[in-house]
């Protein structure tokens, strides 16, 4: 992760106020860095997806600012905000809207008015970034969860943006299908582009993401690395969250308040160090429950 230079996105809202009355977000400074992954999280109505939705214009601050790759996003200059930040919502139905994968993810590079054999070809790429070819004849609406949302990564992808966003991308997945749209997320950022997602898993918040931000009352209280946010018992208890399982753990056999590791891999290589891996299990991805 670097964060020389200006940021690739920066969001200062004052505040967002949805037509009902509701606050939806107050008081907010947000901002992606190239080459990073960071995480979202907090409890429902805590406004992470009106967060997400302003950083690619999708919602506008009452009061406030957007500012992507140094351009101040205005009414002209919406369609600039989501070409370079792709948006994969959590209802993955609402972005499938061709006859066949194929042609859904080309719908986005024709609006653009990219030929049809490019468009074709380009398509193809993208769904083979995210394992994704074998789909390309199905009919979007009749696939699995896991398989909707890795054909709307891939529609956003076909794109080039230099920031990927997804909105609870594991919500409602088995945890074979959680795992998979998991490692497709962690390859996309391995490709040097960066990613933003809001999620209640903070098992996966912690295997990802470079930073975290907390929110709770629609406002971010609190931020910084996992090992920073997730050994931070005052913010996660504000925010109503519990730690990861490799928090936790450590915790109970003594070892937390020195090593602090907060993902399972990091647990595992301390608790062999110390000859203690023989008493502890710790739960893998597809054991862990989800939200």
């Amino acid at each position: 992760m670097s964060r020389d230079g200006a940021p690739l996105v920066d969001l200062r809202c004052e505040s967002h106020t949805y037509p009902d009355g509701t606050v939806g977000m107050h008081d907010i400074e947000f901002s992606v860095y190239p080459d990073e992954s960071i995480a979202l999280v907090g409890g429902n109505g805590a406004g992470k997806s009106t967060l997400l939705e302003h950083l690619n214009a999708t919602l506008v601050p009452d009061d406030g600012e957007l500012v992507v790759d140094g351009t101040p996003i205005t009414e002209d200059t919406k369609a600039y905000a989501r070409k370079a930040v792709g948006f994969v919502f959590q209802d993955a139905d609402t972005q499938l809207v061709a006859p066949t994968v194929l042609d859904d993810v080309m719908f986005g590079l024709q609006n653009y008015g990219v030929p049809g054999d490019e468009a074709n070809q380009r398509a193809r790429e993208a769904l083979a970034a995210v394992d994704a070819s074998h789909l390309e004849g199905r009919i979007p609406h009749h696939l699995s969860g896991g398989e909707k949302r890795l054909v709307g990564l891939a529609g956003v992808l076909v794109l080039d943006p230099s920031v990927v966003v997804l909105d609870e991308p594991l919500a409602g997945l088995d945890p074979e299908r959680a795992q998979l749209v998991a490692d497709r997320i962690q390859r996309v950022h391995d490709e040097g582009i960066s990613v933003v997602f809001s999620t209640h898993d903070l098992d996966f918040a912690a295997e990802v993401a470079d930073r975290v931000y907390v929110m709770a009352d629609g406002n971010v209280i609190g931020s910084g690395t996992p090992r920073e946010v997730f050994y931070d018992d005052g913010l996660l208890d504000e925010a109503n969250l519990h730690p990861p399982s490799a928090v936790r753990v450590a915790r109970d056999v003594g070892i937390g308040a020195i090593a602090q590791p907060v993902t399972e891999t990091d647990l595992v290589s301390l608790l062999t160090d110390t000859g203690d891996s023989k008493t502890v299990q710790t739960p893998s991805i597809d054991d862990r429950g989800r939200d």
